[in-house]
């Protein structure tokens, strides 16, 4: 009889304490932190410029100063033009005051590998903050 209730221990205990060191382990759905979240937070610009990704409606100066001095180019990512491109474009960002903000998870609404990250003034900066909460909050 012990030898019994001390087998249906020995595989008892460690299926608990599995559970136990489980639950805290287990996803929580948080908010999205960060650049690369939804709405577009840091008003961020893709490098190269392409023509097949329009322009924000409220593109900062930043971006506009890329456009304007690396043409969009249409090219695939990996070729010759596409690098060239990319490598003007960043050097822009970088003379502009920006950041270079790589991406390692694509989406579609955020698909370039690169994306310039603008300088915006802090007062500028706490307004679209607002603005992308607000507009969070509406959608939910």
């Amino acid at each position: 009889m012990h030898m019994r209730t001390f087998g249906r221990l020995r595989v008892i205990v460690p299926l608990v304490l599995g559970l136990l060191l489980a639950m805290p382990a287990t996803p929580v759905q948080a908010e999205c932190s960060g650049c690369l979240c939804p709405g577009d937070p840091c008003r961020l610009c893709p490098l190269p410029p392409m023509k097949n990704i329009p322009p924000a409606a409220d593109e900062p100066d930043t971006c506009l100063k890329i456009r304007e001095r690396v043409p969009p180019i249409s090219a695939s990512p990996g070729t010759n033009e596409h690098f060239a491109s990319q490598d003007k474009a960043t050097m822009e960002c970088v003379r502009s005051g920006g950041d270079i903000i790589r991406n390692p998870r694509r989406s579609k609404e955020f698909p370039s590998k690169l994306y310039c990250k603008p300088y915006i003034a802090p007062a500028k900066a706490n307004a679209a903050r607002d603005a992308a909460a607000a507009s969070r909050n509406e959608s939910k």
